[in-house]
Formats: structure tokens, sequence, C-alpha cells
């Protein structure tokens, strides 16, 4: 799940995307309001943390702009302003849900995850690929029933490559759809992590090419038997 964080509060920005990354999702930053509408017309995001006091773009008006312009995805408004014409102002231009600063943080996980529950009518689906099993709700990942321990990168990187099974994926598609923007490493830190994986795929019994690399382009899983 890939979340952006409005926020102009560096320290606050840093604390609260470094919480989310800890729960395994895909944090982007963007500093003020413009920013965050050039980022939502970019990419793809799953959820919306918007701060409603912005330079450039407020969130109230930013918020206002994506419901205009078509956007549905659950907006969570961040503000310090704890009344309740505020608050009815924020619902009212289209914010899903509004908390208060300072707030509770697992509080505010938990309004997160509400919302992504409530942005999806199904939890995500059981992968499998021949042999390999992968639970993106649990985090639980088997080959032939030997449990695999995998870093949260290795993680996403697996389970990119079997939603998109025979599809090659090449390591630029990776950075983009598992690093933060502002943390997007070189493409030889995807190869080091598929090392990694293939090892660790490999000492639970799956064949040593169980992840083919096709030259020149990128990589995708081998054949299921």
């Amino acid at each position: 799940m890939r979340i952006l964080l409005v926020e102009d509060d560096i320290t606050l920005a840093e604390a609260l995307s470094d919480a989310l990354v800890d729960e395994r999702y895909v944090v982007d930053v963007a500093k003020d309001g413009e920013a965050g509408w050039a980022q939502v017309k970019a990419l793809t995001y799953d959820l919306l943390l918007l701060d409603v006091t912005l330079p450039k773009l407020d969130g109230i008006s930013l918020c206002q702009r994506l419901r205009m312009s078509g956007y549905h995805l659950p907006l969570l408004m961040l503000t310090a302003r704890d009344t309740s014409s505020d608050k009815i102002t924020g619902l009212d231009a289209g914010a899903d849900d509004y908390v208060v600063k300072p707030f509770d943080l697992q509080e505010l996980l938990a309004r997160v995850r509400a919302l992504l529950r409530r942005g999806s009518t199904t939890l995500p689906p059981l992968l499998t690929w021949g042999n390999l099993c992968l639970d993106p709700n649990t985090y639980e990942v088997t080959y032939s029933s030997r449990a695999l321990r995998l870093t949260p990168k290795e993680f996403s990187l697996l389970e990119l490559l079997m939603a998109n099974g025979r599809r090659v994926l090449s390591r630029a598609v990776m950075i983009e759809r598992i690093w933060p923007l502002e943390d997007s490493p070189e493409e030889d830190a995807v190869k080091a992590h598929i090392k990694t994986l293939r090892a660790k795929l490999k000492a639970a019994g799956a064949p040593e090419d169980f992840i083919e690399t096709v030259h020149g382009i990128g990589y995708r899983l081998r054949q299921a038997s």
C-alpha cells in the first residue's frame, strides 16, 4: 500500500513517515499543497494524509480540488484546530476522517487501517506460485509449508513478483513500486535484495532459478509446474 503524507512540519513528517514504514506502507512526503497535488497526479496512492495548514495550497483547498477532479482515494486530515466548525469544514470538503494534533500514534495508525479497509471491498488475496504461498494479510510466506523469514523489502519484492507471475519486471519498475520517491536506491540495490531472496527460497527447497533473470530486461518467476 502506498501513502502520500502532505505535511510541512519536517519533524512530524519524518516521525509519522517512519511509523508508517514500520507498518510496511510505502510512504511519500510532500511539504506543501501544490507538491501534494503534483504527487497525486503522478502516482497512484491508496490513502492521503493531509495537514490542513500548508504553504502554497492549504489542505482544505487541496481536498476540494482532489474531489472535484474525481479522485476518490481515502483522505485523512491532520490539524491543530479542535473545533466543531473546523471539523465540519474538513469533512464537507471531502475528507473521510479528521484527527486533531497532537494525536495518539496508535490511534492514527488504527484510523489509517480502517480507511484502507473501507476503500477495499475485500482483503488482499492469498498469493500462490507452485509450492510458494504468500499471505499479504499476515505477512507470512511458506515454501512447501516451510516458513521463510523475509525482510520488509524482500517480502514486498516477492509479493510484486508473485502478483505479476511470468511478466518481466525491470529494476526501475521495482524501485518505483516499492521504495519512496525520496529514498529511491540505485538499481544494484534491487539486485542485492533479489540475491538474498533467492538464497532464502533455495534454503526452503525452491529451485535455484525460482526467480529468473531475463538479461537486459529484469526478473520474473519461473514457470510454475
